[in-house]
């Protein structure tokens, strides 16, 4: 069995959907479909169940599913260690968000157990740029918020936020339970600086162009909204100043969660950190 051959198999059997494996994989479906038919031929047994209400294992995938993910984890340790003996062991991330999220937490706890002689570099980054480096080269992969340009990168999202308006506490926008969009339609909101990825800034600013002051970071927006009355987003669950509040926004688009990386970077150190990443946010 190659090892390419295995990972389309985990892939189908993590999605039970061809079509969404062949995406995660970047290929298309029909020669995935058929690594499987022959991956299925060269075991002498059916691995996935396929009928018109979706795909399951079969008991012979089940075990399949857990030696393969053995086997390929222990192939991306050869491949650390032999990076290590070259010393070149070491990946640098991006970070973009909340540094107390329990899921970062638990994939900072998963990556330290499974690479402990790994130099994990962290570079934490504003506003300005979602990608946290990646295009100019300063990072290896990035844990950040969608949504941005992906061109040139590959990436997967690991959860879904919620997005609410934050407000000044005496605001008397405040004291409702929900708004939209349009509520805030004459207010000033947060800006990015000139140069700003402006899918990125699109989003934040509530689909429209908007006027107010200018910020790199959250602790800038935050205070925007208390000195200047600015109109700012978070996701919800966040802990805010008391003289701040927070109102769910019912017609934003829940900003998303995401790993990312450069097209095509085959390290093993950053396919074992997205790997770590799925699992620690799926909880």
């Amino acid at each position: 069995m190659e090892l390419r051959t295995l990972r389309y198999f985990v892939a189908v059997a993590e999605e039970l959907h061809f079509g969404r494996a062949a995406a995660r994989l970047h290929m298309s479906q029909p020669p995935l479909s058929r690594a499987i038919r022959q991956l299925e031929a060269g075991v002498g047994a059916l691995l996935f169940t396929r009928s018109s209400v979706g795909v399951t294992l079969t008991p012979v995938g089940s075990v399949l599913l857990d030696e393969a993910r053995a086997l390929l984890d222990h192939a991306d340790s050869v491949r650390v260690r032999v990076s290590a003996a070259a010393g070149v062991a070491t990946i640098t991330v991006g970070i973009l968000g909340d540094g107390a999220d329990p899921g970062m937490t638990r994939l900072a706890a998963a990556y330290r157990r499974r690479h402990p002689g790994i130099d994990i570099r962290i570079r934490d980054t504003d506003l300005t740029d979602p990608t946290c480096g990646l295009r100019a080269g300063l990072v290896d992969a990035a844990l950040t918020r969608a949504p941005f340009d992906e061109t040139a990168l590959t990436v997967r999202a690991l959860r879904a936020d919620p997005v609410g308006a934050v407000l000044r506490a005496d605001d008397p926008l405040a004291r409702r339970d929900r708004l939209r969009l349009a509520d805030l339609s004459d207010r000033r909101w947060f800006q990015f600086p000139a140069g700003t990825d402006p899918v990125w800034q699109s989003y934040w600013n509530g689909g429209r162009l908007r006027t107010g002051p200018t910020v790199r970071a959250v602790q800038e927006c935050l205070q925007a909204v208390l000195w200047s009355g600015t109109v700012g987003l978070a996701p919800l669950g966040h802990d805010l100043p008391a003289e701040l509040a927070v109102v769910p926004l019912i017609d934003l688009e829940p900003s998303r969660v995401v790993a990312a990386w450069n097209e095509g970077d085959s390290n093993p150190l950053i396919r074992s950190f997205v790997e770590l990443a799925i699992a620690a946010y799926r909880h």
